[in-house]
C-alpha cells in the first residue's frame, strides 16, 4: 500500500537512537549468515530451531533434539532476527528506521529494546493462539515493528511523513494517515486471508501490545497524540517577504509667499 521514506522528527530526549541502529544492524548480520554464507541446509535447520512453531511451543509437537539450540520459551525473541529473503528483512528494516528513532526518544534506551522484545513476543504468542496447532516456524520483525508503528502514531500522529504511495508516488502525509490505514488493513487481512503465508496475527499482537507498552514505558512528561506539526524539509517553503517601498528623499521647495 505504500512505504514510508522520511520523517524529520528530532529527536528531544536522546543524541542518537543507537538501540535502533543495534537492531537493525543485528537483523541485517543474522540475515547475511544464515541467507547467504550458509548452506541452505543449515539455513533450514537454523529456521527450525530459532523460529517459533506454536506447536512446538503448546505441547502438540516436539522438535527433533538435534535441531535444539535454544529454550522453546526463547523462540518468542529469537524468531524476529530471522527473515526469509532480502525483501522481507529490508521493509521491516526500513519502518523500524523511519519509526523507531522517535519511540526510542520517547522511551529511553533500555525500556525501548523492552517494548521491542515484549511487541516480539506478544506478536509470536497472539500468532499462536491463532493457529495453536501450526508446525510452521514464524519468521520475521513484523510483529516487533508492528508495535513501533502503533507506538509511533499514538506519540506524533500529525507528523508529515514522506511516503511512497502504491510504489510510485512520493507524497508528505500526516502520519496518522497512512499508519492508520497500515493498520487497519492488518486487522482486514487477519479476517479475511486465512491461505497466504504472512502472519497477520503477528503484526496485530504486536500493534496491541505497542498501543498499551507506549502508554506504561513512555518517559514521564511524554505527551500522547503530540498536536506538534512538524514538516519535511523538503516541502517547506518561505512566504515571500513584503517590504514597503523606500519613502522617496526629500526635495528643497521654495516656500510659498502668499500675495504675490
Amino acid at each position: 500500500m505504500f512505504i514510508p521514506l522520511h520523517d524529520r522528527n528530532a529527536l528531544k530526549h536522546i543524541r542518537l537512537q543507537y538501540v535502533t541502529i543495534t537492531l537493525i544492524a543485528l537483523n541485517t548480520l543474522v540475515w547475511l549468515f544464515t541467507g547467504l554464507l550458509l548452506p541452505a541446509a543449515f539455513a533450514d535447520s537454523g529456521v527450525l530451531s530459532l523460529g517459533f512453531i506454536p506447536a512446538v511451543m503448546f505441547g502438540s509437537a516436539t522438535l527433533d533434539p538435534a535441531l535444539v539450540l535454544v529454550p522453546e520459551n526463547a523462540t518468542l525473541l529469537t524468531y524476529s532476527f530471522l527473515h526469509g529473503d532480502v525483501w522481507h528483512l529490508a521493509s521491516n528494516m526500513l519502518f523500524l528506521w523511519v519509526f523507531g528513532d522517535n519511540v526510542e526518544d520517547a522511551l529511553g534506551h533500555v525500556k525501548f529494546l523492552i517494548f521491542y522484545m515484549a511487541c516480539a513476543a506478544a506478536g509470536a504468542l497472539f500468532h499462536g493462539m491463532i493457529a495453536p496447532l501450526s508446525q510452521n516456524p514464524l519468521i520475521g520483525a513484523s510483529g516487533a515493528v508492528a508495535g513501533v508503528v502503533a507506538a509511533y502514531i499514538m506519540l506524533h500522529p500529525k507528523v508529515r511523513v514522506w511516503v511512497l504511495v502504491l510504489f510510485r508516488f512520493p507524497l508528505p502525509l500526516p502520519a496518522f494517515l497512512p499508519l492508520i490505514l497500515w493498520i487497519g488493513q492488518q486487522f482486514f487481512m487477519l479476517a479475511t486471508d486465512h491461505e497466504s503465508n504472512v502472519s497477520w496475527g503477528a503484526h496485530v499482537g504486536g500493534i496491541l501490545a505497542g498501543a498499551v507498552l507506549v502508554v506504561i514505558l513512555r518517559r514521564r512528561g511524554v505527551p500522547l497524540f503530540d498536536r506538534t506539526i512538524v514538516t519535511p524539509k523538503a516541502v517547506e517553503h518561505e512566504a515571500p517577504v513584503v517590504t514597503a517601498p523606500p519613502a522617496p528623499p526629500p526635495q528643497n521647495r521654495k516656500p510659498i509667499h502668499w500675495g504675490r
